[in-house]
This record gives structure tokens, sequence and C-alpha cells, in this order.
């Protein structure tokens, strides 16, 4: 699992049903609601290249990649080496990492030492004290790969550095408390909520917003409490998106979720998600209390996957859940 904060998978066929408003989404055999059905909506248009549509009504939490650091293990040195890394990478650059990986079929750590120098992450680091300093990755790529690249900042910064690969979030958050790990690359609202589901338990009001700094507020908080700094948070985020291919985008005059909700409500329009979106409070449910955007059709696919990528690339639903750090997503 990549993060806590996307929509669970779902294994649904992909099969484009009819939507009879938000509780009956997904029926099969459904009228599309009279809100949606009395526009005309906008129809799917097939290409190789996706865009991301803004989400300028911040319907999603902050979820900006940070390191996350066990306070015993962390010294000014070693936050000023990561801060650097964090200032050197947006989405776009995030995105293009993942691309080195996941299609270009290089190593993560050759990925982040090519980063490292093509931005000049090392430039300026002074070193300090020094000594061991293990970095956990959680079990999917772009973990792995931010390891890495924190891997090549702390190693500037006269540390000797080993990067393991842990698992999910259940398990290397412990070993991060407890001092078997120093350091891994985190997502800020993803775990501010976890860490106050573990303090404060399932009552736990939500610390995750869509303004950055409520979020680093409410996570440093929380941080304190179970022995966590942070370094600084990069500009990248990988959270949920919403994509159309660019020839879609280009058709309708499309570049934000306002333009999306004005243009394309209606009957041709078909949202793909997983089949959980309807219900869900950042997928389409989000879009419906946010934005007022009532496609006319579902199609249940994945949680941000290939499924979903290969729907929207082929003309078979018009916009789509994503990632937004999705190696699809580069624009060569």
């Amino acid at each position: 699992m990549r993060r806590q904060l996307i929509l669970m998978a779902a294994t649904a066929t992909a099969a484009v049903v009819s939507l009879a408003g938000c509780g009956d989404a997904g029926s099969s055999g459904t009228e599309a609601p009279p809100s949606a059905a009395s526009g005309a909506g906008c129809a799917p248009v097939a290409g190789d290249a996706l865009v991301v549509l803004q989400d300028d009504k911040h319907l999603q939490n902050s979820d900006n990649i940070l390191p996350a650091i066990n306070k015993k293990a962390s010294s000014p040195e070693l936050v000023a080496a990561l801060d650097k890394v964090s200032a050197a990478l947006d989405t776009t650059k995030l995105i293009a990492l993942n691309k080195a990986v996941a299609v270009d079929r290089k190593s993560s750590k050759a990925a982040a030492q090519e980063f490292a120098a093509a931005n000049n992450v090392t430039a300026g680091i002074t070193k300090g004290a020094g000594g061991q300093l293990t970095i956990g990755a959680a079990n999917f790529p772009e973990s792995a790969t931010l390891a890495e690249l924190y891997g090549v900042a702390a190693t500037a910064a006269g540390y000797t550095v080993k990067v393991q690969t842990i698992g999910n979030r259940e398990l290397y958050e412990p070993a991060l408390q407890k001092g078997d790990l120093d350091l891994v690359p985190e997502y800020a609202a993803t775990l501010a909520t976890f860490l106050a589901g573990k303090i404060e338990g399932k009552n736990a009001k939500d610390p995750s917003s869509p303004d950055l700094q409520t979020t680093i507020t409410n996570l440093t908080a929380l941080g304190d409490k179970v022995g966590l700094v942070f370094g600084k948070p990069a500009e990248a985020q990988d959270q949920n998106a919403f994509a159309v291919t660019t020839a879609f985008a280009d058709k309708f005059g499309l570049k934000t979720l306002s333009d999306l909700a004005a243009k394309c409500s209606g009957a041709e329009t078909v949202l793909g998600g997983p089949a959980e979106c309807p219900q869900r409070p950042k997928c389409q449910l989000g879009l419906i209390d946010v934005y007022d955007f009532k496609a006319g059709k579902f199609s249940s696919l994945d949680a941000g996957g290939p499924l979903t990528i290969t729907a929207l690339k082929t003309g078979t639903i018009s916009v789509g859940l994503v990632l937004s750090s999705d190696p699809a997503l580069a624009s060569s």
C-alpha cells in the first residue's frame, strides 16, 4: 500500500455505470441524476498525455513530502542537509524521479544520485559530528527513492548511511519512534492523521488540512508526543488528484476543477476511480460538495492505478482519480 490517505484499492471490474445519486453511486442500470442529465457534459477524449486539473478550491489535504526524524538522532546539521532536499523538490521533479525508476528502469539509488547532482543538493551542506544513520523506506518505489535522496544529503553532512526498505507505516513508524530507524520520508497530512489516531484513538479529530501550515503545526505537536521531529516540507506532494488527457483539457478549455464543474457537469461526463469513490469525501462526494461537479456516469476502476490511467488514455473515462506524483503524468 503506497500511503494511507489515498482511497483503498478496489478490484471491481471496469464497467461503466450511471449514477442515481451519491448514496447509490456505482449501482448498475440506474438513471443519471437530474442535475447531471440536464447538461450535455464532456465525453471522454483519448490521448497519451495526461494533466492534473488544479485543485483551486482545496478539496485535498496538504500531503507534502518531509523528513520525519527520531528526535535523539536529529542534529542541526542533519536537518539543514535534509532541508536542502526539500528545497529542491517540487511535484514536477518528483514525477520525473518516479518516471526514472518506474519507466526508465533506473535504481532508486541511481535516480537519487542523478537528481542530487543535477539540483546541487549537496552544495553548501555543513559537516557535523556525523555517525551512523539508518534511513527507513516504505515498500513502494517513491519512498525508496526519497530515502536514497535523503541518504545523499546525510552523507554530505558527515553521516554513514544505511537505507532499509521496511514495509508499511504500521511497521516503520514504531521503529522510528523506538530509534531502530533514525529517519523516514513521510507525507505531512497522512502522517498527522495516522499519529492522531494512534495517540488519541478512534475519536481523534483529523489534524490534517488543505492549509499546509495548519497541517505542519498539528503534525509538529503530535510528533513531540512520540519523540519525532521534522524537517521543512517540500513543495512536492503525493496525494489524490484528478487527471484528464491534455486533448480533453484543450478541447474543453480546462485548467482547474472549477473549470471542470462549470463546463463538464452533465450526462456525457464519465468519472473513473475506485469502487468506494462515490462515497468518499476526497473523491466524488468532495467533487460534488466543494465544486458542484456532477458526472453523468461513474466507472469503477482502481485507486489511481493502471486501470484508471489506461481508461483515461483510451477515452473510456473523462476524468480519473490519480496520485499527483504518478510517473504517467510526466511530460515526456
